[in-house]
C-alpha cells in the first residue's frame, strides 16, 4: 500500500531479481561453507527450499575402513569438532558389542560426564549463534563466555577443549581425581547460575517476540520427516536415546534427569527445549560425581592386542548427541581392523525439516530458522534467492540477510 497525497492506494509492487553469476564454489578458499539453499520468493515470501549438500564431502567412512581400529577411532573422533565424543562413543560401543569386551562402571560414568559436559557446551554454542542471528551481541558473548569455562573444564580433564580423546576401546583414558570431582562441582554451579541468567534474556518479550511462532514444525511434520533430538522434541515428539534405549550409565541415571518436550514447534520451543535441557544435563553431572563408583577405568590389556581379539562381526550403535540421535554401524574383519563403516548424523535427519520451517516466511527469517535447527555444518552462508514471477534468480550471502534482520528487528 502507497500514499500519494493523502489517498491511499493499494498498488502491486512487482520485484526484480538480476542473475548474478559468480565463476566459483561451492569449495573455494573465499567461501566459508560447504552447504548451499535454493530458496523460491514470491516477494518477500518463500514458497520453496532445496537444501543442496556434499560440497566438502571428506570421505571419512571410506578412510577409516581398512585401518585398524585404534586408527579408526582416531578418524571417528575428526567427524565433528563439538560433538567428538558422542562419535567415538557411538563407535567404542559397537566394537564392544562385537567383542563381548564390559567396561567398568567406573569407565560408563565417566563416558556419561564427558557426554553431559559436551552437551550443555553445544547448546551453549547454539545459543550463542541465535543470539547473533537475531542481533543481541552482547548475550552472544556472554553466552560464549561461559561456553569457554566448559572447554576450560574439557582442559582439565581431558588435556584438549575439542578433541578429547576420552575413549578408548574397553573403557577411557583419564580418570578423575578428589580434586577434579570439586573443581566440576564448582564449575557446575557457576554454570548453571550464568544458564539461568541467559534462560531469562532469551524469554525476555524483545527476543521472545523476534523468535516466537517462526519456522513451526508441527508434531505430525515432525515425525513423518523423522527429525531427531531437540528439533523433534520441541514439536513435541517424546523421544530420547539416554531414556528409551540407555547406553554407557544411564540405565543407572534415569531417575535423575526428565526428557524435555515442547508443543509449539517454533524456533522459541526450540531454543527454550535446549535451554533447559542444559539444567538437566547438570543435574546428570552433580548425580555422577555424587555416585561415582571405584575401580579401573580401562582393560589392563594393551589396546592393540585387544583390538586384535574383537571377532569378524556387525553391529549398530545408537548414542543421543547433542544435536539428536547419532547412528553408527560397525562391521569388523576379524584381525583388528575395519571392514565398514556408516555414519547417520542427527543433521542429516534434520535437514528435511528446514522446508515446512522456511516455507511461508520471510527472507530474513532464514538466518533464525536455520540456526534454530543447530546444523552440523562449519558455516551455511549462500543462499540462492529464486523470483517465481520473473524466473531469474540471485546469489546473496548470510551478511546480506544479517541486514535484512536487523532491519526488520528494528520495525518490530
Amino acid at each position: 500500500m502507497v500514499v500519494e497525497r493523502g489517498v491511499e492506494k493499494e498498488r502491486e509492487v512487482e520485484v526484480e531479481y538480476s542473475r548474478l553469476r559468480i565463476p566459483f564454489g561451492p569449495v573455494h578458499p573465499a567461501l566459508k561453507e560447504p552447504v548451499s539453499l535454493r530458496v523460491s520468493v514470491r516477494g518477500e515470501e518463500i514458497v520453496d527450499v532445496d537444501v543442496v549438500l556434499g560440497h566438502v564431502h571428506r570421505g571419512i567412512e571410506s578412510l577409516a575402513e581398512g585401518r585398524n581400529l585404534v586408527q579408526a577411532l582416531y578418524l571417528i573422533e575428526r567427524i565433528c569438532g563439538i560433538c567428538s565424543h558422542s562419535h567415538t562413543t557411538c563407535f567404542t560401543q559397537a566394537l564392544e558389542e562385537i567383542g563381548g569386551i564390559i567396561p567398568s562402571e567406573r569407565a560408563l560414568y565417566l563416558r556419561t560426564l564427558i557426554f553431559e559436559m559436551e552437551r550443555i557446551h553445544s547448546h551453549l554454542l547454539l545459543l550463542g549463534v541465535m543470539a547473533y542471528e537475531v542481533g543481541f551481541d552482547t548475550l552472544f558473548m556472554f553466552t560464549w563466555h561461559v561456553r569457554e569455562r566448559v572447554l576450560d573444564l574439557f582442559e582439565k580433564i581431558t588435556g584438549n577443549r575439542v578433541h578429547h580423546a576420552m575413549n578408548t576401546i574397553g573403557g577411557v583414558r583419564w580418570d578423575l581425581t578428589p580434586q577434579m570431582i570439586g573443581e566440576v562441582d564448582a564449575y557446575m554451579r557457576e554454570i548453571e547460575r550464568s544458564v539461568k541468567y541467559i534462560r531469562e534474556v532469551f524469554m525476555d518479550g524483545t527476543v521472545e517476540g523476534r523468535i516466537c511462532g517462526l519456522g513451526v514444525l508441527g508434531y505430525g511434520e515432525a515425525v513423518k520427516l523423522c527429525v531427531v533430538g531437540p528439533t523433534a522434541r520441541g514439536s513435541g515428539v517424546n523421544m530420547d536415546v539416554r531414556r528409551d534405549h540407555p547406553y554407557a550409565a544411564y540405565n543407572d541415571l534415569k531417575g535423575n534427569f526428565s526428557v524435555i518436550v515442547r508443543r509449539d514447534g517454533d524456533v522459541y520451543a526450540r531454543v527454550e527445549t535446549r535451554i533447559l535441557e542444559i539444567f538437566e544435563s547438570i543435574n546428570i553431572a552433580r548425580a555422577i560425581l555424587d555416585r561415582l563408583p571405584n575401580g579401573p577405568i580401562r582393560p589392563e590389556e594393551n589396546v592393540f592386542r585387544l583390538m586384535r581379539k574383537i571377532p569378524e562381526g556387525e553391529s549398530v550403535s545408537l548414542v543421543e548427541a547433542p544435536r539428536g540421535e547419532l547412528l553408527h554401524f560397525v562391521k569388523t574383519d576379524g584381525k583388528g581392523g575395519l571392514r565398514r563403516l556408516k555414519v547417520r548424523t542427527p543433521t542429516f535427519s534434520n535437514l528435511p525439516g528446514l522446508k515446512p520451517m522456511l516455507t511461508g516466511c520471510e527472507i530474513a527469517d532464514i538466518p533464525v530458522i536455520l540456526a534454530s535447527i543447530d546444523p552440523c555444518l562449519s558455516c551455511t552462508n549462500r543462499v540462492a534467492i529464486i523470483d517465481q514471477r520473473s524466473g531469474e534468480s540471485k546469489s546473496v550471502d548470510m551478511d546480506v540477510l544479517r541486514r535484512m534482520v536487523g532491519r526488520k528487528w528494528m520495525w518490530q
